[in-house]
């Protein structure tokens, strides 16, 4: 595992408030003593990878997008815990969300990274492999980072340069398809310069796998089936596989498995704060866990799954009992579920790490999955789909069944096999922040309302397919516009 991404050897001016929603993205490097070696190359790219494993991105605010996507509800204790996403699940959302100014600043620490990276690194004299794959590292890195901004916001300020005190620190918001065309062309490149696989410490390091799978995600998002095949069929060629178990993919025990494109690495317990940024413990489990019953170290209570979703599963699904708690469910570690730990009668299971792994709330070492090989077999069942080549979009679908114990599914005509792959999609990558960035590309933005609103969402609006641009973020930069109806 890719250990040395979780230590902070990149230094960085960082804010020293203790609470994380409060951290602006402050960081500076001295460049005149810096990236001379190849130890200050790898230093820059392992602080590159930082920016994902903070809770702005992976470590709450992406997957808490299962929440206002339907899948669950916030829960945590009431009140106004949680008030930024119950906001936005609720589609309330104000220009001073908290949620939303976390989300649009998590990523600039990272992109900022990259481009210090991608400007000094070619002129270091070192191993010319490493070298490609650092560069590599930081084109899908930026390349990521980009992503879900653009996905998020829509048009975000573009900057591919490292910016200085004498650089324009106002930048107005580019288009949509200058950043996607920026992404589209960093993944190629991270395609080109990363190698296929690491061993040792280097696991867990982007691979080319990583940055093909990412290229076929993007062009689904556009609606490019021929290219999303074509990136999927890249990646089935490099050696991945399903994992016999589903639960092997969020296993601290089991991780980086073959079924891994991409995971953001956790070590556990560090000398940092639980709420700090540098903090290296995942908090999922310490959130999702049920409230006052003592499953896991914490226990919030956050992310309570729905009846609607519960209701989803066909009778042999064997992922319901790796997904979900409920009334009757095997025991957790021991523990009966029961149905008034939670506000819906449910509680997500498939993140929670047991005390002898995880003894106290901010030891969980288990990874994040960003994206899967049960994904990429998804996506290219999709784009078989939409291509109206049904034949073989059964395949890749029926092998993720097969693995969920289920009966393989025959062909049928193109809308009802849509109908399948999409339900596939939503219990298969359920609670890894994926059936948001879904809802919002089905049908352009269409398929959103319709669902949203069929599970009592009646307050959606297509506005709410993106964010608001914050309202702090504006004041600081009046060259910033606002995102239409907010």
């Amino acid at each position: 595992m890719l250990k040395s991404i979780a230590v902070p050897l990149l230094i960085l001016a960082l804010s020293s408030c203790s609470k994380y929603l409060e951290k602006a993205p402050l960081d500076s490097i001295n460049t005149s003593n810096f990236f001379k070696t190849e130890a200050d190359a790898v230093a820059a790219i392992n602080g590159a990878y930082q920016p994902l494993q903070w809770p702005k991105l992976y470590n709450l605010r992406m997957w808490t997008t299962d929440i206002w996507a339907g899948n669950s509800l916030v829960g945590a204790g009431g009140g106004t815990d949680g008030i930024e996403t119950q906001d936005i699940a609720n589609f309330v959302t104000a220009t001073d969300n908290a949620a939303a100014l976390d989300i649009w600043r998590g990523p600039s620490p990272g992109i900022l990274r990259c481009n210090l990276v991608l400007k000094n690194v070619p002129a270091i004299e070192m191993d010319e492999t490493k070298k490609k794959r650092i560069l590599g590292e930081a084109y899908f890195l930026r390349a990521h980072y980009y992503f879900i901004l653009e996905q998020l916001f829509g048009d975000v300020p573009l900057i591919t340069d490292p910016v200085s005190a004498e650089d324009n620190l106002r930048p107005s918001r580019t288009s949509r398809a200058e950043v996607i065309d920026l992404v589209i062309n960093d993944l190629k490149q991270a395609i080109e310069l990363l190698p296929a696989s690491y061993t040792g410490s280097d696991i867990g390091r982007a691979t080319k796998g990583a940055a093909a799978g990412m290229l076929a995600k993007v062009y689904l998002s556009l609606g490019n089936f021929a290219e999303t095949l074509k990136y999927c069929q890249q990646v089935n060629g490099l050696g991945y596989r399903l994992n016999l178990d589903y639960s092997d993919n969020f296993n601290p025990s089991t991780k980086n498995s073959p079924e891994s494109l991409f995971e953001i690495q956790y070590v556990g317990k560090t000398s940092y704060s639980f709420w700090n940024n540098e903090n290296q413990a995942s908090w999922v489990s310490t959130f999702t866990g049920p409230r006052n019953a003592d499953f896991v170290a914490g226990g919030y209570g956050w992310n309570q799954p729905t009846a609607e979703f519960a209701g989803l599963y066909e009778a042999d699904d064997n992922r319901k009992d790796k997904t979900i708690l409920y009334v009757g469910c095997p025991s957790y570690d021991g523990k009966e579920y029961q149905a008034s730990y939670s506000s819906t009668g449910y509680n997500v299971r498939k993140f929670l790490v047991q005390k002898s792994v995880s003894p106290d709330y901010d030891t969980n070492p288990a990874n994040w999955p960003v994206l899967r090989y049960a994904d990429v077999l998804l996506m290219e069942a999709e784009a078989y789909c939409e291509l109206n080549q049904l034949e073989p979009a059964i395949e890749p679908l029926n092998k993720v069944r097969v693995r969920a114990g289920l009966q393989p599914v025959a062909v049928s005509n193109q809308d009802e096999l849509r109908k399948t792959i999409r339900k596939e999609r939503r219990i298969e990558l359920a609670f890894e922040g994926s059936h948001w960035f879904d809802l919002v590309r089905y049908d352009n933005g269409q398929y959103a309302q319709q669902f949203l609103h069929g599970i009592g969402r009646s307050n959606f609006a297509p506005k709410h397919l993106l964010l608001p641009i914050p309202q702090k973020e504006i004041d600081a930069n009046p060259n910033l516009t606002q995102n239409l109806g907010y």
